[in-house]
């Protein structure tokens, strides 16, 4: 592809400097990136596909007696092992940061050595901007393999931006890496986050506020940031900066950030430490989103108000009813809005059973605490199912059933009345 302006014009400019790969990086690239293998006889004899040295030894990691390479070791009738890896190599050129794979194929036959190919399939450069161009080997864009089958025939030259050079997520490292002094001064060195590093340098490059995320060693927020690309940096950064300035550490940024959420909707002041530091992110998180959970089953409500009045007309000769074993509270919800609200907290469908003519929904506690809602079949006077938080039961569920099978007699003496 020719380039379609002038910083791709500089780049491919700049392209032309870029020295090979050295036999010293691929030699390391076949010693660490490809799985070595050895192959295990019932009698437990080993030979190493490396070298073809045979040796005694146990299924596992070893190393070969004889060209110590780093062997896992399985007992198999198989004679051929194949390996595919990438390794990248992180460099600069021209002023501009540069990442580049290669492609590295092993072909391991028991009594023979092995055959190692390679090929650089792809290398993005990176503008100190943040701008970037990709040069990559053409793709086949057929078949199951789509994003491993390379056309090695074809040069590795400029291409259009697709998605699918975005997939290619390296797992090996050349130990020796460049940084643009861009780069650099956010000190972000060697580390990846378990992210790819052109998301990582890009994030960098084009938003000093991630660096002084990474600066202030708020990694967690840092990481999330580049792992979930939906969360706008804007919605949070002036909460983020109070928090920075008290040194208050973020350990869980996904529950941060629904914290932050629930704040904004009810008003609260985002730029006070107050909010935005708590001392227990877990317990005000939770408090509010129990709140969120009573406003959200209050608009429900409202929308079923002329549903209520029925509601009370076929159930209210049951409320009131509460009994107990001494350590577990069983009691009928006595509203719609108690029944949506007991689905929204438990994370169960029971929501939407105020309209079933036949069922009375209860509700379990131990100290105040929801342990399973309970639907109780009016016409068999049975209990039909128990449930805890997300359907699951809890340890104390045949405790329950058993407490309100016992006061059955109760509720019918309720709907004879």
């Amino acid at each position: 592809m020719k380039p379609q302006n002038k910083f791709q014009q500089a780049v491919v400019e700049a392209s032309k400097k870029l020295p090979s790969i050295t036999q010293e990086q691929i030699q390391w690239g076949y010693q660490n990136c490809i799985e070595h293998i050895g192959q295990r006889t019932t009698k437990g004899k080993v030979t190493c596909t490396e070298c073809n040295h045979v040796f005694t030894g146990e299924e596992g990691e070893h190393e070969c007696p004889n060209c110590k390479a780093k062997l896992k070791v399985q007992t198999t009738n198989k004679r051929i092992f194949k390996g595919c890896e990438y390794l990248c190599f992180i460099t600069t050129c021209q002023g501009y940061q540069v990442i580049r794979y290669l492609m590295i194929k092993c072909t391991a036959k028991v009594g023979s050595y092995p055959e190692y190919t390679h090929a650089e399939v792809m290398q993005h450069w990176i503008a100190p901007d943040g701008r970037y161009c990709t040069f990559a080997k053409l793709r086949q864009t057929m078949g199951t393999m789509y994003y491993d089958s390379w056309i090695f025939s074809t040069p590795l030259e400029l291409r259009s931006e697709v998605d699918a050079y975005n997939r290619l997520f390296p797992y090996y490292y050349y130990p020796k890496q460049q940084l643009i002094p861009e780069l650099k001064r956010t000190g972000i060195k060697k580390r990846h986050f378990n992210q790819r590093p052109f998301d990582v340098y890009r994030a960098l490059l084009k938003d000093n506020r991630m660096e002084t995320l990474l600066k202030s060693e708020q990694t967690h927020l840092f990481k999330a940031f580049l792992s979930d690309t939906s969360r706008k940096l804007d919605n949070y950064w002036a909460s983020i900066r109070i928090c920075i300035r008290n040194g208050y550490q973020i350990k869980d940024a996904t529950l941060w950030f629904d914290y932050i959420d629930y704040l904004r909707m009810f008003g609260k002041d985002l730029h006070n430490a107050k909010y935005v530091c708590p001392a227990n992110l877990n317990k005000e998180h939770d408090r509010y989103m129990q709140k969120k959970a009573k406003a959200d089953a209050q608009k429900e409500v409202e929308k079923l108000r002329e549903k209520e009045e029925s509601f009370r007309e076929a159930k209210a000769k049951f409320f009131g009813l509460v009994f107990s074993d001494g350590h577990i509270q069983v009691r009928v919800l006595e509203s719609i809005e108690e029944i949506i609200l007991e689905g929204k907290l438990m994370h169960h469908c029971v929501g939407g059973y105020y309209s079933k003519e036949d069922s009375l929904i209860l509700t379990a506690c131990i100290d105040g605490k929801k342990m399973e809602t309970i639907e109780v079949s009016l016409s068999k006077l049975q209990v039909i199912q128990s449930r805890g938080v997300c359907n699951k039961n809890t340890e104390y569920h045949n405790q329950i059933v058993q407490l309100v099978e016992k006061n059955i007699p109760l509720i019918e003496q309720r709907l004879a009345a």
